[in-house]
Protein backbone atom coordinates (compact mmCIF):
# COMPACT_ATOMS: atom_id res chain seq x y z
CA UNK A 1 0.00 0.00 0.00
CA UNK A 2 1.26 3.52 -0.90
CA UNK A 3 2.15 6.65 1.76
CA UNK A 4 -0.78 8.46 3.13
CA UNK A 5 -1.33 11.52 2.07
CA UNK A 6 -3.58 14.03 3.13
CA UNK A 7 -4.55 17.46 0.38
CA UNK A 8 -6.58 20.43 2.05
CA UNK A 9 -8.99 21.67 -0.46
CA UNK A 10 -11.56 24.22 -0.13
CA UNK A 11 -14.86 24.26 -2.19
CA UNK A 12 -15.07 26.94 -4.83
CA UNK A 13 -18.60 28.20 -6.55
CA UNK A 14 -17.19 29.58 -9.82
CA UNK A 15 -15.64 27.60 -12.77
CA UNK A 16 -14.93 29.31 -15.63
CA UNK A 17 -11.67 30.73 -16.77
CA UNK A 18 -12.44 34.26 -15.18
CA UNK A 19 -12.83 32.22 -11.61
CA UNK A 20 -9.72 30.37 -12.77
CA UNK A 21 -7.59 33.30 -13.24
CA UNK A 22 -8.18 34.89 -9.79
CA UNK A 23 -7.69 31.77 -8.19
CA UNK A 24 -4.18 31.05 -9.81
CA UNK A 25 -3.18 35.11 -8.70
CA UNK A 26 -4.39 34.26 -5.07
CA UNK A 27 -1.75 31.21 -5.51
CA UNK A 28 -4.09 28.46 -5.62
CA UNK A 29 -4.88 25.74 -8.15
CA UNK A 30 -8.33 24.95 -9.36
CA UNK A 31 -9.11 21.29 -9.05
CA UNK A 32 -11.96 18.93 -9.97
CA UNK A 33 -13.17 15.60 -8.21
CA UNK A 34 -15.35 13.08 -9.92
CA UNK A 35 -15.98 9.23 -9.74
CA UNK A 36 -17.72 6.66 -7.10
CA UNK A 37 -21.30 7.27 -7.94
CA UNK A 38 -20.97 11.17 -6.39
CA UNK A 39 -21.59 14.90 -8.05
CA UNK A 40 -18.09 16.53 -9.47
CA UNK A 41 -16.82 18.67 -6.85
CA UNK A 42 -15.05 21.87 -7.74
CA UNK A 43 -11.96 22.43 -5.20
CA UNK A 44 -9.30 25.18 -4.51
CA UNK A 45 -5.78 24.06 -2.90
CA UNK A 46 -2.70 25.84 -2.20
CA UNK A 47 -0.60 26.07 -4.90
CA UNK A 48 2.87 25.63 -3.02
CA UNK A 49 1.81 22.82 -0.60
CA UNK A 50 0.59 21.15 -3.91
CA UNK A 51 3.98 21.53 -5.61
CA UNK A 52 5.72 20.26 -2.59
CA UNK A 53 3.57 16.84 -2.67
CA UNK A 54 4.02 16.68 -6.23
CA UNK A 55 8.01 16.44 -5.81
CA UNK A 56 7.57 13.02 -3.82
CA UNK A 57 7.52 10.93 -6.82
CA UNK A 58 4.75 8.21 -4.47
CA UNK A 59 2.31 10.96 -4.33
CA UNK A 60 0.60 10.27 -8.18
CA UNK A 61 0.39 7.12 -7.30
CA UNK A 62 -1.32 6.51 -3.57
CA UNK A 63 -4.34 6.47 -2.44
CA UNK A 64 -5.13 10.46 -1.69
CA UNK A 65 -7.08 12.23 1.22
CA UNK A 66 -8.93 15.24 0.23
CA UNK A 67 -10.38 17.09 2.80
CA UNK A 68 -12.79 20.18 2.51
CA UNK A 69 -15.20 21.29 5.14
CA UNK A 70 -17.70 19.19 3.47
CA UNK A 71 -15.70 15.85 4.56
CA UNK A 72 -13.06 13.50 3.13
CA UNK A 73 -12.89 11.73 -0.18
CA UNK A 74 -10.39 8.78 -1.06
CA UNK A 75 -9.05 9.81 -4.62
CA UNK A 76 -6.18 9.27 -6.85
CA UNK A 77 -4.17 11.76 -9.12
CA UNK A 78 -5.54 11.65 -12.71
CA UNK A 79 -3.90 14.45 -14.21
CA UNK A 80 -1.99 17.42 -13.02
CA UNK A 81 -1.64 20.52 -15.84
CA UNK A 82 1.30 22.24 -15.66
CA UNK A 83 2.14 26.09 -17.07
CA UNK A 84 4.46 25.55 -20.29
CA UNK A 85 7.76 27.29 -18.90
CA UNK A 86 6.99 28.44 -15.50
CA UNK A 87 7.02 26.04 -12.46
CA UNK A 88 3.49 26.38 -12.20
CA UNK A 89 0.39 23.91 -11.83
CA UNK A 90 -2.63 24.96 -13.51
CA UNK A 91 -4.97 22.50 -12.87
CA UNK A 92 -5.51 19.05 -11.18
CA UNK A 93 -7.92 16.33 -11.52
CA UNK A 94 -8.86 14.13 -8.87
CA UNK A 95 -11.15 10.72 -9.07
CA UNK A 96 -12.56 9.38 -6.40
CA UNK A 97 -12.09 5.48 -5.40
CA UNK A 98 -14.36 2.86 -3.91
CA UNK A 99 -12.89 0.51 -1.38
CA UNK A 100 -14.98 -2.45 -3.30
CA UNK A 101 -14.41 -1.05 -7.07
CA UNK A 102 -10.94 -2.01 -9.12
CA UNK A 103 -9.39 0.98 -10.08
CA UNK A 104 -6.83 1.15 -13.21
CA UNK A 105 -4.22 4.34 -12.60
CA UNK A 106 0.00 3.69 -13.74
CA UNK A 107 2.77 3.49 -11.15
CA UNK A 108 6.31 3.94 -12.01
CA UNK A 109 8.69 1.00 -12.00
CA UNK A 110 12.26 0.36 -9.80
CA UNK A 111 15.17 -1.24 -10.38
CA UNK A 112 16.47 -3.19 -8.03
CA UNK A 113 19.72 -5.56 -7.51
CA UNK A 114 21.60 -3.64 -9.84
CA UNK A 115 24.58 -3.19 -7.68
CA UNK A 116 25.07 -7.15 -7.70
CA UNK A 117 23.79 -7.53 -11.20
CA UNK A 118 26.93 -9.25 -13.31
CA UNK A 119 26.08 -7.29 -16.36
CA UNK A 120 26.79 -3.86 -14.23
CA UNK A 121 29.24 -5.29 -11.61
CA UNK A 122 31.33 -7.44 -14.03
CA UNK A 123 30.30 -5.92 -16.92
CA UNK A 124 30.49 -2.58 -16.23
CA UNK A 125 27.07 -1.98 -18.17
CA UNK A 126 24.54 0.61 -18.70
CA UNK A 127 21.29 -0.09 -16.64
CA UNK A 128 18.42 1.59 -18.13
CA UNK A 129 14.54 1.59 -17.81
CA UNK A 130 12.65 1.59 -20.81
CA UNK A 131 9.08 1.71 -19.77
CA UNK A 132 8.76 4.28 -16.52
CA UNK A 133 5.22 3.91 -15.46
CA UNK A 134 3.09 0.61 -15.80
CA UNK A 135 -0.90 1.09 -16.32
CA UNK A 136 -1.84 -1.76 -13.46
CA UNK A 137 -5.36 -2.62 -12.15
CA UNK A 138 -6.50 -3.56 -8.53
CA UNK A 139 -8.34 -2.51 -5.69
CA UNK A 140 -7.51 0.69 -3.75
CA UNK A 141 -6.12 -1.18 -0.81
CA UNK A 142 -3.66 -2.77 -2.62
CA UNK A 143 -2.27 0.15 -4.79
CA UNK A 144 1.52 -0.22 -4.72
CA UNK A 145 3.51 3.05 -4.78
CA UNK A 146 6.04 1.09 -8.13
CA UNK A 147 6.82 -2.35 -9.61
CA UNK A 148 9.61 -3.53 -8.61
CA UNK A 149 12.36 -4.82 -11.86
CA UNK A 150 14.37 -7.57 -9.87
CA UNK A 151 18.00 -6.91 -12.51
CA UNK A 152 20.49 -9.05 -9.96
CA UNK A 153 20.35 -11.97 -12.28
CA UNK A 154 20.88 -10.21 -16.13
CA UNK A 155 23.91 -10.00 -17.99
CA UNK A 156 24.71 -7.33 -20.79
CA UNK A 157 22.07 -7.61 -23.18
CA UNK A 158 19.77 -9.12 -21.09
CA UNK A 159 16.47 -7.32 -20.00
CA UNK A 160 13.12 -7.96 -17.68
CA UNK A 161 9.82 -8.40 -19.26
CA UNK A 162 6.20 -7.21 -17.99
CA UNK A 163 5.67 -10.78 -17.11
CA UNK A 164 8.74 -10.72 -14.64
CA UNK A 165 7.95 -7.93 -12.73
CA UNK A 166 6.91 -8.85 -8.95
CA UNK A 167 3.69 -8.03 -9.13
CA UNK A 168 1.66 -7.58 -5.24
CA UNK A 169 -1.44 -9.22 -4.16
CA UNK A 170 -4.17 -8.42 -5.81
CA UNK A 171 -2.23 -6.19 -8.57
CA UNK A 172 -2.48 -6.75 -12.41
CA UNK A 173 -0.77 -5.23 -15.55
CA UNK A 174 -3.36 -3.94 -17.84
CA UNK A 175 -2.00 -4.82 -21.14
CA UNK A 176 -1.00 -8.46 -20.30
CA UNK A 177 -4.53 -8.75 -18.87
CA UNK A 178 -5.84 -7.38 -22.60
CA UNK A 179 -3.34 -9.68 -24.53
CA UNK A 180 -0.74 -6.94 -25.04
CA UNK A 181 2.81 -8.16 -25.84
CA UNK A 182 5.36 -9.26 -22.80
CA UNK A 183 7.41 -5.67 -23.42
CA UNK A 184 10.89 -5.27 -22.20
CA UNK A 185 10.81 -3.00 -19.31
CA UNK A 186 14.15 -2.32 -18.25
CA UNK A 187 17.65 -3.90 -19.71
CA UNK A 188 21.18 -3.43 -19.18
CA UNK A 189 23.35 -2.36 -22.20
CA UNK A 190 26.33 -3.10 -23.12
CA UNK A 191 29.04 0.17 -22.08
CA UNK A 192 30.21 2.33 -24.80
CA UNK A 193 33.80 1.20 -25.54
CA UNK A 194 36.86 4.12 -24.31
CA UNK A 195 37.57 6.62 -27.30
CA UNK A 196 34.28 5.40 -29.22
CA UNK A 197 32.96 9.55 -28.59
CA UNK A 198 36.35 11.17 -29.26
CA UNK A 199 36.46 8.93 -32.61
CA UNK A 200 33.20 9.80 -33.24
CA UNK A 201 34.07 13.48 -32.66
CA UNK A 202 36.73 13.24 -34.71
CA UNK A 203 35.09 11.99 -37.44
CA UNK A 204 32.53 14.64 -37.50
CA UNK A 205 35.04 17.37 -37.49
CA UNK A 206 36.92 16.10 -40.87
CA UNK A 207 33.29 16.04 -41.79
CA UNK A 208 33.12 19.31 -41.36
CA UNK A 209 36.52 20.08 -43.15
CA UNK A 210 35.37 18.44 -46.13
CA UNK A 211 32.05 20.12 -46.35
CA UNK A 212 33.70 23.64 -45.75
CA UNK A 213 36.33 23.28 -48.78
CA UNK A 214 33.59 21.62 -51.06
CA UNK A 215 31.99 25.24 -50.02
CA UNK A 216 34.42 27.17 -51.18
CA UNK A 217 35.71 25.16 -53.82
CA UNK A 218 32.08 25.86 -55.46
CA UNK A 219 32.03 29.30 -54.79
CA UNK A 220 35.48 29.68 -56.34
CA UNK A 221 33.62 27.99 -59.42
CA UNK A 222 30.32 29.86 -59.27
CA UNK A 223 32.11 33.25 -59.27
CA UNK A 224 34.27 32.21 -62.59
CA UNK A 225 31.47 31.36 -64.41
CA UNK A 226 29.61 34.74 -63.63
CA UNK A 227 33.06 36.66 -64.60
CA UNK A 228 32.62 34.68 -67.77
CA UNK A 229 29.57 35.52 -68.62
CA UNK A 230 30.00 39.25 -67.67
CA UNK A 231 32.52 38.67 -70.36
CA UNK A 232 30.05 37.36 -73.14
CA UNK A 233 27.00 39.87 -72.16
CA UNK A 234 29.82 42.79 -72.74
CA UNK A 235 30.84 41.57 -76.16
CA UNK A 236 26.85 41.03 -77.28
CA UNK A 237 26.21 44.67 -76.49
CA UNK A 238 25.04 43.90 -72.68
CA UNK A 239 21.93 42.38 -74.35
CA UNK A 240 20.91 38.86 -73.44
CA UNK A 241 20.30 36.76 -77.27
CA UNK A 242 17.03 35.93 -77.55
CA UNK A 243 14.97 32.92 -79.63
CA UNK A 244 13.99 34.90 -82.95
Amino acid sequence: MSNNFVVEAEHREGNGTADSRRARHANKVPAVIYGAGKENGNLLLDHDALMHKLEVEAFTSAILEIKTDKGTDQAIVRDVQYHPYKPRILHVDFQRVSATEKLSTSVPVHMTGLDVAPGVAVGKGIASTLIADIDITCLPANLPEYLEADMSALEIGESIHLSELKLPEGVEIASLNSGGDDLAVAAILAPKRQGEGLAAAAEAEAGDDVDVADVEVDADAEAAEAEAGDDVLASDGGEPSGEG
